[in-house]
């Protein structure tokens, strides 16, 4: 095992962009540094994310080059389901959870029946809710509730791509829909029902001030529409309110409906 990230880095970098044949044993080692927590797709540095490309193409390489064989669960494919290792259990998988192996699962998370893709980062104390989807390296925080039906997206390619940030606290409602690499930040509450993409404006409803693939901290969305210069209705995210309660044990429906 090589204890020196940075040499592990260069390594991976030069085995894809000079199209090599890699070793297995490393693209392994960095795999189950994602799995430990210990390395990320994403980094938060001098105040703003940072995609770690290198750690991408490990799974990339991953891909190529593992063969296929079965799996448990009935499947044909590269990569098996994560061990969820009894000795020593540090968190909650309900029967029907399918969680891809190389995840971070942090402490007394709940996951119930969902699924949760490859270089995904799951905090501590989080619930992942019935039939929410996690995407290729997603990194939702710790004591956020992903509510049911929901999907978050992530990426793998292109490499520079950001996949869906959900920082610490936040709540994300049931049947939403969180793509393209925005970010909400910590506290934030998005109700049942609302889809958010990279292109979506996002409008502060006291200020007026239009916000694009960010949700800014502290933030109560709901699903809206706008009418454009043609006179259609476009539509939106609003954001009604400041989450003034976020130190407090969340009762979603009394901030929602406190208008």
């Amino acid at each position: 095992m090589l204890s020196n990230i940075e040499e592990l880095k260069q390594i991976i970098n030069n085995y894809y962009d000079n199209n090599l044949v890699p070793d297995l044993g490393l693209i392994k080692e960095v795999l189950n540094y994602i799995k430990s927590g210990t390395l990320r797709p994403i980094e938060y540095i001098e105040e703003k994310y940072t995609v770690n490309t290198w750690v991408k193409k490990a799974i990339l390489l991953a891909f190529k080059y593992y063969p296929c064989k079965e799996q448990s669960f009935n499947a044909y494919d590269k990569l098996g389901l994560l061990y969820y290792d009894y000795s020593n259990p540090k968190y909650r998988k309900v029967p029907g959870a399918l969680i891809r192996d190389y995840v971070y699962i942090g402490k007394n998370a709940v996951i119930m029946p969902s699924y949760i893709n490859i270089g995904a980062y799951i905090g501590n104390n989080t619930m992942v809710d019935i039939n929410a989807t996690i995407g290729s390296c997603a990194q939702i925080g710790n004591n956020c509730h992903i509510s049911a039906n929901t999907c978050i997206g992530g990426v793998l390619e292109p490499l520079v791509a950001r996949p869906v940030i959900i920082e610490d606290d936040c709540f994300i409602g049931a049947n939403s829909a969180i793509l393209e690499g925005v970010i909400v930040e910590k506290y934030s509450i998005i109700a049942a029902g609302v889809t958010i993409t990279s292109s979506t404006k996002i409008i502060d409803r006291e200020s007026g001030v239009v916000y694009k693939g960010i949700i800014p901290s502290k933030s109560v969305v709901v699903a809206g529409s706008y009418q454009s210069s043609n006179n259609l209705n476009i539509n939106c995210a609003i954001i009604i309110k400041k989450n003034n309660k976020c130190n407090d044990k969340i009762n979603i429906t009394e901030i929602l409906r406190e208008n």
